[in-house]
């Protein structure tokens, strides 16, 4: 099993912590999208783990889920 489930943001962009940090304290809706991905990242590790058992569909939706947040908070990234 992987020993490194959890793909928190810091761990997926290292390179932009300090932008990170930047906007989650002055953007209400970056902090918001920060929050629901790290949410969705957990969800994801439970079932991963087979701590929180579901169907292979509701898996799915949750990795697209976690995808789709990761998008839009590296766009907010860039774009700073």
């Amino acid at each position: 099993m992987d020993g490194n489930l959890h793909h928190d943001i810091g761990t997926e962009f290292p390179e932009m912590k300090d932008r990170i940090h930047i906007l989650k304290a002055e953007s209400a809706h970056f902090a918001k999208l920060y929050e629901a991905y790290e949410e969705a990242d957990k969800a994801v590790v439970r079932v991963e783990q087979e701590i929180e058992p579901t169907t292979d569909e509701h898996a799915e939706e949750l990795k697209k889920r976690r995808a789709k947040l990761k998008d839009e908070i590296f766009t907010m990234l860039r774009a700073m």
